[in-house]
């Protein structure tokens, strides 16, 4: 649909491989070089280390090589580099100083349906630079925007995927509008005890992360490590959080709202 359109919007689900397959599979597509470059907008400064680490391990190489790395303070880049994954205020700079987007050929749009006012402005300018290179293509992903207006306003086609679908299974704890630390440690004690599957749990800061941590710490199994996930952590405290749990034993990550896109 790309090679017949000059902006594409792919809708499918979480984990059905927008940010971790499609990619390659572009980059192998052989339309895109050094000289035709794929950048892709990943929102979250979390996502978007994990994403380019991951990308480049399924290369072989480190991030840098053909799959690059661009948020302020951090550039990861080479004259190899084919896929650059890159924060919206980076792409933003990157729109307003070259207008025509020379050596580009696919702008991303990761996560689109976050929504946010950088996002929305480097979408703007991106329309901007097709009108100056014809040959830069846009495509936008997103797995739960309402996408029909998006595809009307910009001509674009939508492409849906299904992906896999999961049950869930939805119980609700009675608790204060905002939780006592006593109702999260028991809530977290109850969902150890009713299951044997690792446990992620969302909390509103790191404050409560390291609260909550050192309070369950004590009632935790010899099977059960406790990690903490936030956006100021180490990449690699950051991947020993999201890393696959070791061979009979299970994880509880307690988590910011960074993991509730891209990393879930």
């Amino acid at each position: 649909t790309l090679n017949h359109h000059s902006r594409v919007v792919l809708q499918a689900p979480p984990g059905a491989g927008k940010s971790t397959l499609l990619p390659l599979l572009l980059m192998q597509s052989g339309n895109y070089g050094p000289s035709n470059q794929i950048i892709m907008l990943e929102p979250r400064r979390v996502a978007a280390r994990q994403i380019a680490r991951y990308l480049a391990q399924q290369l072989g190489e480190p991030v840098g090589q053909s799959i690059g790395l661009k948020m302020r303070g951090e550039s990861k880049v080479s004259q190899n580099t084919v896929l650059t994954i890159v924060t919206d205020g980076v792409m933003v700079r990157h729109l307003q100083s070259d207008p025509e987007l020379h050596d580009v050929g696919l702008l991303i749009f990761d996560e689109f349906h976050e929504r946010a006012l950088q996002t929305d402005l480097a979408l703007a300018l991106s329309l901007d630079t097709q009108e100056l290179n014809e040959s830069v293509k846009v495509l936008i992903m997103s797995a739960t925007l309402d996408l029909e207006n998006l595809s009307t306003s910009l001509d674009a086609p939508i492409i849906k995927s299904e992906g896999r679908q999961f049950p869930v299974d939805v119980r609700y704890v009675p608790s204060d509008v905002y939780p006592k630390l006593e109702q999260i440690i028991g809530v977290i004690k109850r969902a150890l005890s009713e299951h044997s599957s690792s446990v992620l749990v969302f909390l509103s800061g790191v404050a409560e992360i390291k609260q909550v941590h050192q309070h369950i710490e004590p009632f935790l199994d010899e099977i059960t490590e406790c990690f903490p996930l936030y956006g100021a952590l180490s990449i690699e405290a950051q991947s020993l959080a999201i890393r696959p749990a070791k061979s009979g034993s299970r994880k509880l990550v307690l988590a910011t709202n960074v993991a509730q896109t891209s990393l879930t």
